[in-house]
């Protein structure tokens, strides 16, 4: 019997099966920011376990509220500065190199195919665009990583989608993933893997792949994977080639031994998903849960007090392209605020580069550092009661941007078109 991508990193990578279907995996990545990993820290300091397994196998960045905001966000920084400094963790990203974790991580090559890793976020599942296998994780598992390097999990079922055809116009990667969300329901991919193949995935660049698999946990999954490619290839050979780390001397030599982690053709899966990619149409999320989802026609209309563009989700480059493209020589409708949060500093610097802040300031966008402080409702955009938000984040949860408050997801484009239209449209 063939095995699914995700069987071959748990078979490669398995310490120890103690008990039913709990596997103990070796970590090779631990990512930390500081809203989740001070807790962490400050209870393996009280018990006496300050330690780390491996100084370079962990990667920190202070993302959520940056700069702090307040005394308790300044010594949520301090706790992760001070550890990182005190473990000698050389790959820590503070303020003014910082930003989202789930974008500068794989920006900075540290996320191969066949890794394990994990976060205390649940978004974590964005690494596994590089056929990697992440996964979000408490607290307690997030101490044993730092302390030990291994972390359990369950034995991993799969459920595939293939994504056969081309997008039409105007439909995006998020389009897809807010459609598969509504297909299977919020719970229809608990404690599964959702692995993402066909001629649709194909054609995607890392960063489409990247908002695919971040919203895996949006259905329940535990981790969302696309098969290892020559888009992989590319994405990573500066830091995997001749000039990175000379793990591979050739091209070549990096997308066959890729291809080890591919799901067999015999693989079995829990369930298998057909869609035809052809026939989806822009989409937005309404009511609080992600698998609330409409057409942005039905939604047309739709009145908002705010636009906000960046997130782990769709912050990077490729997102706010497609953006700028809609807000173009336009303004945002009179009332309406716009926001936009390039992902990183290399992101922000390239769309300086290319023009892309420019086209934001002139059409009346307030642009920010990179930070996910809105899109959990901690600054830099928080809702006030009673107010909407057209947003490219991932979660649309009942106060998820400020008490109160709703939450339409849609793509950057869409939330372009919005932010001009002053309500829910599509962009022409």
């Amino acid at each position: 019997m063939g095995k699914t991508l995700a069987q071959k990193i748990f078979e490669t990578h398995v310490v120890d099966t103690p008990f039913g279907e709990a596997w103990v995996l070796k970590l090779d990545r631990v990512f930390c920011h500081e809203i989740t990993t001070p807790v962490a820290i400050n209870d393996l300091v009280s018990r006496g376990m300050d330690t780390v397994f491996d100084p370079t196998k962990i990667k920190a960045v202070i993302d959520h509220v940056t700069p702090a905001k307040d005394s308790q966000t300044a010594e949520q920084g301090l706790v992760l500065r001070n550890w990182a400094q005190r473990h000698g963790i050389k790959d820590f990203f503070d303020i003014g190199k910082n930003g989202v974790c789930h974008a500068i991580f794989p920006e900075k090559g540290f996320v191969r195919p066949g890794f394990t890793v994990i976060m205390g976020d649940s978004h974590t599942c964005t690494h596994g665009a590089f056929g990697a296998f992440a996964a979000g994780v408490g607290t307690t598992d997030l101490e044993v990583g730092i302390l030990k390097g291994v972390c359990a999990f369950q034995y991993p079922g799969s459920i595939k989608f293939e994504l056969e055809g081309s997008l039409p116009e105007g439909v995006t990667a998020k389009d897809v993933i807010l459609s598969i969300i509504k297909m299977v329901g919020v719970n229809g991919a608990t404690n599964k893997v959702m692995e993402f193949t066909g001629s649709a995935i194909d054609s995607m660049s890392m960063e489409g792949r990247m908002t695919i698999c971040n919203m895996a946990i949006e259905a329940g999954g535990t981790c969302g994977v696309c098969m290892p490619d020559q888009v992989t290839v590319d994405y990573l050979w500066p830091f995997i080639g001749p000039d990175g780390d000379k793990t591979y001397a050739t091209k070549e030599a990096a997308l066959a031994d890729f291809k080890k982690w591919h799901s067999d053709p015999d693989a079995e899966y829990d369930a298998v998903h057909k869609i035809d990619v052809t026939k989806l149409v822009p989409v937005a999320t309404f009511g609080y849960k992600p698998d609330q989802v409409k057409t942005l026609k039905e939604l047309a209309g739709t009145k908002v007090d705010q636009v906000y563009i960046g997130s782990c989700t769709n912050g990077r480059i490729e997102d706010l392209r497609a953006a700028a493209a809609v807000l173009k020589g336009k303004t945002v409708a009179p009332g309406l605020r716009g926001i936009v949060s390039p992902a990183t500093p290399a992101v922000y610097a390239q769309a300086l580069e290319e023009g892309i802040i420019k086209i934001f300031m002139d059409a009346g966008f307030c642009v920010t550092n990179p930070t996910c402080g809105a899109c959990l409702g901690m600054s830099n955009g928080v809702l006030a009661g009673g107010e909407v938000c057209a947003s490219t984040t991932n979660r649309n949860f009942f106060g998820r941007m400020g008490k109160g408050g709703m939450v339409h997801l849609m793509s950057p484009a869409s939330a372009a078109a919005t932010a001009v239209a002053g309500t829910i449209t599509e962009a022409q």
